[in-house]
């Protein structure tokens, strides 16, 4: 288990400011480190999209990682600057290093990702996750998440597949030749399970069977199994614990929670369970259900005892 180290003079010094006043200024201060990054790495998209040879082009994705690790480094290290919140992280020792992972994560808040980022950063290979296909336009991140090989998808509402159920096919194929990239080399894929951030209210109208989280929508982690076709070689199970009754982004980069709780546990993805059809087999659909309601069951009684402590 490891906790946040005791701040220098001026790191409290910096902590003493307004909460509004230091969330913003870090918003300011990544913002100009994400375009000097852009800039800096735009040049070797460029040599990607116009190199036809494949060890160039590999070469140049590699390049691009080692840039997005520093910087989340540097991101990492303004959050240790500026912030005052106690961090405990518990199963770091046992990421297993390189390899190809299913990170499944609970979505509480827009920072949740800062926070996987910083601990996760050169302990397991670079975090890559689904994203909708609209973010591509995004100014200078979206050529960028493309060329680092994020993968972009449709994402069609329940009306919408109800009335055109072909599209869950296109879906499906989509992830099949985005996660196919991922087989021969080391990567982390990322899966917020319940596909939205926990609220009160979205929890009341699931009528959600966990005091804690959202029910996991089992699908999306069935598309991942299937498209990578067993080459998965295990499953990091992530718990994040706010201790705030509300946490939001703001509040987080502002430095009001005090306490942030990361509970690491890697666990084998069973074998018969290592792909299948879960729209057409109703017996591999049961038993994946099964299998993600179960880790779901004991990660809402980790949350509820990490509360307690």
């Amino acid at each position: 288990m490891t906790r946040a180290r005791v701040p220098s003079l001026a790191t409290r010094f910096v902590r003493y400011l307004p909460a509004p006043l230091l969330a913003s200024g870090l918003v300011v201060v990544m913002a100009l480190s994400t375009t000097l990054f852009a800039v800096l790495l735009y040049p070797l998209i460029a040599i990607k999209v116009i190199a036809r040879h494949p060890a160039l082009m590999r070469s140049m994705e590699q390049l691009l990682v080692v840039a997005a690790k520093a910087w989340i480094d540097v991101n990492s290290a303004l959050l240790s600057l500026t912030q005052s919140t106690v961090w405990v992280v518990d199963g770091l020792e046992k990421l297993p290093g390189d390899g190809r992972y299913l990170v499944v994560v609970n979505h509480v808040t827009a920072s949740d990702i800062l926070v996987l980022q910083r601990v996760l950063n050169r302990r397991i290979p670079f975090l890559k996750f689904f994203l909708k296909s609209q973010l591509i336009w995004v100014p200078l991140l979206g050529p960028l998440w493309w060329a680092l090989d994020f993968p972009f998808m449709k994402r069609h509402s329940r009306e919408m597949l109800e009335k055109h159920p072909e599209l869950r096919a296109d879906d499906l194929e989509t992830t099949r030749r985005r996660c196919a990239r991922f087989r021969d080399h080391a990567v982390s894929i990322l899966s917020f399970a319940e596909g939205t951030r926990f609220t009160t209210t979205k929890h009341d109208q699931q009528q959600s069977p966990y005091t804690h989280l959202l029910r996991p929508k089992v699908g999306g982690i069935a598309f991942v199994l299937d498209a990578m076709h067993g080459a998965l070689d295990a499953l990091v199970d992530v718990t994040l614990v706010y201790a705030d009754p509300h946490p939001t982004l703001w509040r987080f980069l502002g430095g009001k929670i005090p306490k942030l709780t990361v509970d690491i546990t890697v666990r084998p993805i069973p074998p018969t369970l290592g792909g299948g059809d879960y729209v057409g087999d109703a017996a591999y659909r049961a038993a994946l259900q099964q299998w993600i309601g179960e880790l779901w069951r004991n990660k809402d009684e980790r949350i509820a005892a990490i509360r307690a402590t």
